[in-house]
């Protein structure tokens, strides 16, 4: 009898390690970090299809996201997929595309990331007003159709800006901030 419960507080000390551990895992995973495996090839030069993320979610507790962070986005469709993009504009901004360069309030922008010589497009449109909690971003492959992005879905409201990626983890060879 005593053999069996001593075995039973041996195996209730494993579940309640178990349980633990999965809402603490539970917990960093919808409040600290996240990762996320890259699909597609929007982002390259910067990332490439395969290259997998660590991605921040409690930054945004405090703070909005910040010219150039590469942020992970619900995508519009409501399918459930997310897609990763450079944020471009911010609240307030007015977001031009003009003979295939991008003018952030009236300011040409600097853009070191993406490709030379690709002149951007723009699929319906080429001028945003961003409102309150709105966001412009697109991705860094500006060769055309290689990204779906603000140009084509519009400004990204801040509710649906989940993490900001943060490090390319893998493959090892690569392994950087962002």
């Amino acid at each position: 009898m005593e053999k069996e419960n001593k075995e039973k507080e041996g195996l209730m000390g494993w579940v309640q390690t178990i349980l633990v551990a999965l809402v603490l895992a539970f917990l960093i995973r919808s409040f600290i970090f996240n990762t996320t495996l890259v699909i597609g090839e929007s982002m390259e030069p910067t990332l490439h299809e395969r290259d997998r993320l660590i991605c921040l979610i409690f930054p945004f507790y405090f703070s909005d996201p910040d010219y150039g962070d590469i942020v992970i986005i619900d995508a519009p469709n409501g399918s459930g997929e997310e897609y990763v993009k450079r944020v471009v504009g911010r609240p307030g901004d007015r977001i031009d595309i003009d003979q295939g360069r991008v003018y952030r309030n009236g300011v040409l922008l600097e853009e070191d990331y993406i490709h030379q010589f690709v002149e951007t497009e723009t699929y319906y449109g080429d001028q945003w007003e961003l409102g309150e909690g709105e966001f412009f971003v697109m991705g860094d492959n500006r060769h055309p159709q290689k990204s779906i992005d603000s140009r084509a879905f519009g400004p990204v409201h801040k509710d649906h800006i989940n993490s900001r990626a943060f490090l390319r983890y893998y493959p090892f060879s690569k392994i950087a901030k962002l």
